[in-house]
């Protein structure tokens, strides 16, 4: 079992910047695919980011490509999401995932295992 606890979201301006991190528990964490998803009220939650269990491979949503970057370190059980140039249309409920078999389906929800609680993100305009 994997227990997710995201933490670093909050209240920031358009063009501002945050840095979410989740903490994993469990001694497997490092063989696991990792991944960002948000939920925005009345939306269906979407991808965000994936990261291998390596962290030499990445994947972005078109929407955030070249002003989120997600990382890990294998050694904290920690998976980060670094938000650069925040747009209103990223307020949503950030989670994070893990995916116990690294499938090919890092893009969706029903490849990952285990899920975080959430945490707020909201951007002013």
């Amino acid at each position: 079992q994997v227990q997710l606890v995201e933490s670093g979201g909050g209240l920031v301006q358009a063009g501002g910047s945050l840095r979410l991190s989740c903490a994993a528990s469990g001694r497997t964490f490092s063989s696991y695919a990792m991944g960002w998803f948000r939920q925005a009220p009345g939306k269906e939650r979407e991808f965000v980011a994936a990261i291998l269990w390596s962290g030499i491979r990445t994947y972005y949503a078109d929407s955030v490509k070249g002003r989120f970057t997600i990382s890990r370190d294998n050694v904290k059980n920690t998976v980060y999401l670094q938000m650069n140039r925040l747009k209103p249309e990223d307020t949503a409920v950030y989670y994070c995932a893990a995916d116990r078999e690294s499938g090919s389906s890092w893009y969706a929800t029903y490849e990952y295992d285990y899920w975080g609680q959430g945490t707020q993100v909201t951007v002013s305009s």
